[in-house]
C-alpha cells in the first residue's frame, strides 16, 4: 500500500488541510492530560480541559458555523483498518504525533458492502489539522512508525458517538447505525463484528505494518 500525504492532491477526494489556526495550546493540553496506550486504541468523545482551550470558540464558530461541538481524542498504537465509520458532517482531526489515516469513499459502498481494496492511506504530520469530509469512510488512526503510538484530537458536532437512538429501521442504511451520528461497517474479523456491528467490509482486513 502506498502511503500518501494529506498535502497531496489525491487527498482532496477525502478532505483538506485546515489552515489559519494556532493549535499549540490544544495539543500541549492533550499531551498533558491523556495516555497513549502501547497495545490498544482509546477514544474519548468530549474532554472538558480540551474544550476549555482558547481555540474551542474558533473551531465551533469558524469550522462549524456556530454549531455546538465536542473536542475529544483518539490515542494509541494501531496498524489495522478493522472498520469504517461515517457521520452526517465533517470531522476535524488534529495530529499531536505523525499519524496515518485509512480512508475510503462512502460512494463505494454497494449493497451494504465495500471491498477493503478501496482503502487509501495518508500521512498526517504532527501539528497538522485536516477536515475529513462527511462522505469519507474512516476509523481509528494508525501509527506512522511501527511500534510508536499517536495522539489525535477529534472534533465533531456535540453528541456524536453517544448512545445510539432507538429507531425502527426504515432502510438498509439504518442497519449500520451504531451510535449517535455514527454509521459503522465492520470487517468480519473484528470485535465490533462480534458485538453485532454490520459486517460490511469484504476482502482482507488492511494492515499497514509492512509499510511503516
Amino acid at each position: 500500500m502506498k502511503i500518501q500525504s494529506v498535502f497531496d492532491e489525491s487527498f482532496a477526494t477525502y478532505g483538506k488541510v485546515v489552515e489559519g489556526y494556532d493549535f499549540s495550546n490544544l495539543l500541549s493540553t492533550l499531551e498533558a492530560n491523556s495516555d497513549k496506550p502501547a497495545d490498544s486504541v482509546i477514544y474519548v468523545p468530549s474532554v472538558d480541559v480540551l474544550e476549555a482551550t482558547d481555540v474551542y470558540a474558533a473551531l465551533r464558530d469558524n469550522c462549524y458555523g456556530g454549531m455546538p461541538i465536542q473536542i475529544g481524542y483518539c490515542n494509541g498504537t494501531n496498524t489495522m483498518l478493522n472498520c469504517f465509520e461515517y457521520h452526517r458532517d465533517s470531522e476535524i482531526n488534529i495530529a499531536a504525533d505523525d499519524v496515518i489515516l485509512l480512508v475510503a469513499r462512502q460512494q463505494d459502498i454497494k449493497d451494504g458492502q465495500i471491498d477493503s481494496s478501496k482503502t487509501e492511506a495518508f500521512l498526517c504530520p504532527k501539528g497538522t489539522a485536516v477536515e475529513v469530509y462527511a462522505t469519507t469512510l474512516h476509523y481509528a488512526p494508525c501509527s506512522a512508525k511501527l511500534g510508536e503510538g499517536f495522539r489525535v484530537i477529534i472534533v465533531l458536532p456535540k453528541g456524536t458517538n453517544e448512545a445510539k437512538p432507538a429507531i425502527t429501521p426504515k432502510n438498509e442504511e439504518d442497519k449500520y447505525l451504531w451510535a449517535a451520528n455514527k454509521w459503522l461497517l465492520a470487517h468480519k474479523d473484528t470485535s465490533e463484528a462480534k458485538d453485532g456491528a454490520h459486517v460490511g467490509i469484504t476482502g482482507e482486513n488492511v494492515d499497514i505494518k509492512d509499510f511503516i
